[in-house]
């Protein structure tokens, strides 16, 4: 089987993306682990490309269609009166992304993987705005809005709105109720020192953000998987390192649930700033320094968080499988 695929990365954070809306292409998860592992291609991330479950609406609100549209929800049914409020959100959708992890397993969310895709798929329509659906349980449960808008802002610069974060022990989950300012979990640095913390955020997968006066003194490599792991996260999580350099300006390190360790992440940018502004979650902007660069993370008078940073150029690919 051989098929046209694309390579791009933000910021070092690398996607296959493959589109499937003319043609639908079944792969198996060893197919997927093959795709991902760098002997072959590889990648953090694979991105699917599909039409969008919403091509059949009307511009024109059409009530008679209420049932069709949560017939297309499944399980995460909008009630009817809400319908009409969104309506015009769900006609605007272009497309539908699904994410797997380099490991074969279903990702939440991916913000990196959701910019690159915004700006490929922005040169097909030539407009700056394109708004995607991202459905499953995690977006639709935690973050309660799959519906996620993107905007080109300048050559590669691409800026995704996320959602609103969530922070209850229940909505990252984990396993029992918790303090998630602190869920007292232990990490020790290169000499055996212990530090005890750990702020749990959804940003559409769950995440546990650590703040450290230097990450250098941490094995991001042995600590993320025990963390990413532990029994209190039912799902699994994300896993971050972070020191502060002011405070709208953060380094971090980040552990990849389904991926490891990885050169960028950008919902582990966005929780990162929402761990670190918790005391005043609106109106904010933070910078959050990957190796290769940052990304800027703000959160608006609603609390609603938005990443913005560079996107690699399109690379096409053929992938013979």
């Amino acid at each position: 089987m051989e098929f046209k695929a694309f390579k791009m990365d933000g910021l070092g954070n690398d996607f296959v993306i493959i589109d499937q809306r003319q043609k639908k292409i079944d792969l198996s998860k060893d197919q997927i682990l093959k795709i991902c592992d760098r002997s072959f291609i590889g990648c953090d991330q694979l991105v699917i490309i599909q039409k969008s479950p919403f091509n059949f609406l009307k511009e024109k609100f059409d009530p008679g269609i209420v049932a069709d549209i949560n017939y297309k929800l499944g399980e995460y049914k909008i009630k009817p009166d809400n319908i009409k409020n969104i309506y015009n959100h769900l006609t605007s959708i272009y497309a539908e992304l699904k994410f797997y992890n380099s490991d074969g397993s279903s990702s939440g969310a991916c913000g990196n993987g959701t910019r690159c895709v915004a700006y490929l798929l922005s040169k097909e329509i030539n407009k700056n705005e394109i708004t995607f659906w991202i459905m499953n349980s995690l977006a639709a449960n935690e973050i309660g809005n799959p519906i996620i808008p993107s905007k080109i802002l300048g050559d590669n610069l691409v800026e995704t709105i996320i959602g609103v974060p969530q922070t209850n022990w229940n909505e990252i989950p984990i396993s029992k109720p918790l303090d998630t300012k602190n869920l007292g979990i232990e990490i020790k640095d290169k000499k055996n020192v212990v530090t005890k913390g750990g702020i749990g955020v959804n940003v559409g997968n769950p995440h546990v953000i650590f703040f450290v006066e230097d990450i250098e003194n941490f094995e991001i490599e042995k600590i993320g998987p025990q963390i990413e792991n532990h029994k209190l996260f039912p799902n699994k999580c994300n896993v971050t390192l972070a020191k502060k350099v002011n405070n709208n300006h953060y380094k971090v390190k980040v552990w990849e649930r389904g991926a490891g360790l990885t050169k960028a992440c950008g919902t582990a940018a966005c929780a990162t700033a929402v761990a670190a502004n918790l005391g005043k979650l609106e109106n904010t902007k933070t910078e959050i320094e990957f190796n290769l660069g940052k990304l800027l993370i703000s959160i608006d008078k609603n609390k609603k968080v938005a990443m913005r940073g560079p996107v690699s150029k399109i690379k096409e690919i053929k992938i013979n499988i």
